[in-house]
């Protein structure tokens, strides 16, 4: 038996597995997009008493805890984050809006660029204790402006 019709039969076997797990692997939706997600506008505001608002949107499905978009920001020093407040989420497959709003501890923020974080996290039940269960995250540096 001479080698060539040996090739040409694994490369026949070959073609024909390769076809079969094409016809039977899931088709992908037209639009492939992340059932988990959240982002942060490019925008934040300060009120004249130093209470700042963050905002931008999110997207979750399929939880068993309570879930909330949280929100930290920082300026001068990327290693001093402060916390925004937290947005109770509605985890339903659809995009939704976030907006937290909070007065920041001891370090008061100014006008200008500041970077935010901004997490989507659910307090899972699954051991018996609510633990975070981080379905999400985002890092974007905002524009601060009074208001």
């Amino acid at each position: 038996m001479s080698v060539r019709p040996l090739l040409l039969r694994s490369a026949l076997a070959t073609a024909a597995g390769a076809a079969l797990f094409l016809l039977t692997a899931p088709a992908l939706p037209a639009s492939a997009e992340p059932s988990e997600t959240v982002t942060i506008g490019s925008v934040g505001r300060i009120a004249e008493d130093g209470t700042v608002t963050l905002s931008g949107t999110y997207r979750c499905a399929g939880t068993t805890g309570p879930v909330f978009v949280s929100s930290s920001v920082s300026q001068s020093s990327p290693l001093v984050r402060q916390g925004i407040g937290g947005t109770r989420a509605v985890c339903d497959g659809v995009e939704h809006s976030w907006q937290n709003t909070g007065k920041p501890g001891s370090d008061a923020l100014e006008p200008g660029q500041a970077h935010v974080e901004a997490t989507l996290m659910e307090l899972s039940p699954e051991s018996g204790l609510p633990l975070p269960l981080f379905h999400a995250a985002a890092q974007q540096d905002v524009t601060l402006t009074k208001g």
